[in-house]
């Protein structure tokens, strides 16, 4: 099985957003949405390995005929409308991985053939092993595409399409508004400023709340797992005189980890029983999911 976790830029439309959730059937396993990065995460998985890859064509597809990237605005970096593509091997073989590799690239050539955007491969997808945030510094200055026109598509943008083994996402939203505050706790919390292992960080104002945002991701679990990462997070900003007001997960995470974080954190945290991959895929997917439990329970 291969996971496919397609970052939309919209997340205020939503007509728009219900569109595109509808467009990706019963592969959608959950889907989160942000106004203030104007952002949404379509996590996309089936029983088979192009479940997930003819899936995400449908999906991308759809953000085609509904995002204009010149009128788009947002706290988030993005590249594009359909703006990061990762295909995520949930075995451990070679094989398994070869199959997101695979996947990468057969979406990366359609998209860029068919609709004239241009892609750039990361991580295991590409030969030189190049990471997502390279790609967004150089993209279209030291680094031609891997696909498709040399320029950007006027609408639609460029898409970035990787493989990778499984992340998490968690964004910490901060009690406080100070800029200088949340950005001293990502220098000392992301691995490029000398914070901890395989964990990248940024910082984000929040107009709505009035607030910062520390937003995490987290590249190898071995490394750095969820609880340490956020537990971390959480005695920076106490010794800022500051709290977390709350903690997010943007998609989902694989089952082992959350089993690998205490009770206690969990229940602190506020993390969904069934925020696991495999137990989403189990329940059949959002559709179902979202039928079986009542309106105001649902993910928002």
């Amino acid at each position: 099985m291969l996971e496919s976790v397609v970052n939309i830029s919209e997340g205020r439309d939503e007509h728009v957003l219900a569109t595109l959730a509808s467009a990706c059937g019963a592969t959608l396993i959950d889907w989160h949405a942000d106004r203030d990065h104007n952002r949404s995460v379509f996590t996309l998985a089936g029983a088979r390995d192009h479940d997930s890859e003819a899936a995400t064509r449908v999906l991308a597809r759809a953000a085609s005929r509904r995002i204009d990237m010149t009128t788009h605005r947002g706290e988030h970096p993005r590249l594009g409308a359909v703006d990061v593509v990762p295909f995520v091997a949930l075995g451990t073989t070679l094989a398994h991985r070869e199959a997101a590799v695979d996947a990468a690239h057969s979406f990366a050539r359609w998209w860029s053939e068919t609709y004239g955007v241009p892609c750039f491969m990361y991580d295991e997808a590409d030969s030189e092993g190049r990471d997502l945030p390279s790609v967004r510094r150089t993209a279209f200055k030291s680094r031609r595409p891997d696909y498709g026109p040399s320029l950007t598509h006027h609408t639609l943008g460029a898409t970035a399409v990787g493989a990778r083994k499984p992340l998490i996402a968690v964004n910490c939203l901060l009690v406080t508004s100070s800029r200088t505050v949340a950005n001293q706790i990502v220098l000392k919390t992301r691995e490029s400023s000398g914070g901890l292992r395989a964990v990248r960080a940024l910082s984000f104002y929040l107009a709505e709340a009035d607030r910062m945002q520390v937003s995490m991701n987290l590249t190898d679990l071995d490394a750095t797992g969820l609880e340490q990462a956020v537990l971390h997070v959480r005695e920076l900003a106490r010794a800022a005189y500051t709290e977390i007001a709350a903690v997010e997960l943007v998609g989902l995470a694989p089952r082992d980890e959350l089993e690998r974080c205490s009770t206690e954190f969990l229940r602190w945290a506020k993390i969904p029983d069934d925020a696991s991959i495999e137990d989403r895929v189990a329940q059949g997917g959002w559709v179902a999911r979202s039928q079986s439990r009542p309106s105001h329970d649902a993910d928002s």
